[in-house]
């Protein structure tokens, strides 16, 4: 019975360890698989160059959304961006500029980094996260339990309870659920117990208020990317350097479905008095 015993244990155990290597197999062939896509594509690839954890570096050349790239042919061009000592990383500007897609490719770039991976990138440099926490803005509770505000709040919180020091967190159009007055104030008290506590911020907002007040006081070294505009109202899907500005340009969206010049508009609504 002993003797028996022992086997059963040896070959649950010889199990295991077949389990674990396949998973970790299937890890690094998904890998070299999509190196060999991207690669294949003509899109740059390149090692990072990992820093401890308790320094403040992200600058990177070329960085691309590597799931963006999976659904389409068409090459990327990707965005360029110093953001050495900066805890806090304001992303604002044009509607359909991919401010999300640049968040999404952020965070995707630094788990690929700490998976061991290459990084969709030309070069990319960044300090080592603890965790890695995300806070999107979701749709509404069919179930009608709870408002937006209210939901937000509720995952802000779960969050807060388990976050530690030199985490990364990604905020999209966080804590718009309300007014923009209330939105900043909630979103400026939130951000500023982050930092306190030394966690790194990306955060994608059209809260004007909120950009603007850390821009004006130039507290915590914040660093302020723009989705980048041509004047003839061309999206270039790259990110720049830029104060935040009181418009997202919403109007190029409403003249390229409307077919409607937006001051021909405005002039049709005062002559109206809509």
């Amino acid at each position: 019975m002993v003797f028996l015993r022992i086997s059963e244990k040896k070959r649950t155990s010889k199990n295991s360890v077949v389990k674990r290597l396949r998973t970790e197999l299937a890890f690094y062939i998904g890998a070299v698989n999509l190196y060999e896509h991207l690669v294949g594509k003509g899109q740059p690839v390149c090692l990072p160059e990992p820093v401890v954890a308790n320094e403040r570096a992200h600058p990177f050349l070329g960085l691309y959304d590597v799931c963006l790239s999976l659904t389409t042919d068409s090459p990327f061009i990707g965005s360029d961006v110093a953001a050495d000592c900066s805890e806090l990383v304001f992303i604002t500007g044009a509607n359909q500029g991919i401010k999300s897609t640049f968040l999404r490719s952020i965070g995707l770039a630094q788990l690929m980094m700490q998976s061991g991976m290459f990084v969709p990138a030309k070069r990319f440099r960044a300090n080592i996260c603890r965790a890695l926490f995300t806070h999107y803005r979701r749709e509404e509770d069919t179930t009608m339990k709870s408002g937006k505000l209210d939901e937000e709040l509720k995952r802000m919180s779960g969050i807060v309870d388990t976050i530690t020091a030199d985490s990364l967190i990604l905020f999209n159009e966080s804590f718009t659920a309300t007014n923009e007055r209330e939105g900043s104030e909630i979103a400026r008290q939130i951000l500023k117990a982050l930092l306190e506590k030394r966690v790194k911020v990306f955060f994608v907002t059209h809260l004007y208020d909120l950009a603007c007040s850390f821009y004006d006081q130039n507290a915590d070294n914040p660093l302020f990317l723009r989705a980048e505009r041509k004047s003839d109202g061309r999206r270039t899907y790259r990110m720049i350097e830029g104060k935040p500005l009181p418009t997202s340009y919403g109007k190029d969206l409403y003249e390229r479905i409307s077919g409607i010049e937006y001051f021909k508009y405005d002039q049709f609504r005062l002559s109206w008095n809509l």
